[in-house]
């Protein structure tokens, strides 16, 4: 076993013999160094809460309500606006009785800060039977960082005596996505 010692040893010393450590004295030539750097952020969307919105008494005109919303989206989007049924509908007779109507139509306006990158704002308004099909607003490429305002103001009813006796009521959903 004598023998092997130095065979051993003599084979790690010349591998050191090629193996050097990296020096200061190896890149004084470079003139350029490239460092790949990278990370990212997540899309969101995000709107905050709506209270349901009361009128109370319908026979009363030119009534309209007036909310802020928290909406931020820090990418371009699209955003859908549907009303279930294209009107404020009775709901036992969505058609009425008689003379007596059963449906009382409204429009929604959204007034929508965006920015891309100077700020601009958005004002779009639909009628109740279009967001039946379903209104859309694009940001046009800008982002949203400064909430928005609906605005629902309602119309006349459908009936030539008015509305049928009864409790109304509309389902308005909003639905943004990334472009």
């Amino acid at each position: 076993m004598r023998f092997l010692f130095p065979a051993v040893a003599g084979a790690a010393a010349a591998m050191m013999a090629f193996v050097t450590p990296a020096s200061a004295n190896e890149i004084d030539n470079v003139r350029s160094l490239d460092i790949a750097v990278s990370g990212s952020i997540s899309q969101q969307c995000a709107m905050g809460g709506i209270a349901d919105m009361d009128f109370g008494n319908l026979e009363r005109r030119g009534l309209s309500r007036q909310v802020p919303v928290a909406f931020n989206c820090n990418m371009p989007f699209s955003m859908t606006i549907n009303g279930e049924r294209g009107a404020l509908t009775h709901t036992m007779m969505p058609n009425g009785q008689g003379s007596y109507g059963g449906q009382l139509p409204y429009s929604l306006s959204v007034e929508m800060p965006v920015r891309h990158p100077a700020p601009q704002v958005i004002n779009k308004t639909f009628t109740s039977q279009q967001l039946q099909a379903g209104g859309t607003i694009s940001s046009n490429g800008g982002i949203a960082t400064d909430g928005m305002i609906l605005n629902i103001e309602l119309g006349l009813p459908t009936g030539e005596n008015g509305l049928l006796a009864g409790d109304y009521s509309e389902m308005i959903t909003i639905t943004v996505s990334p472009i």
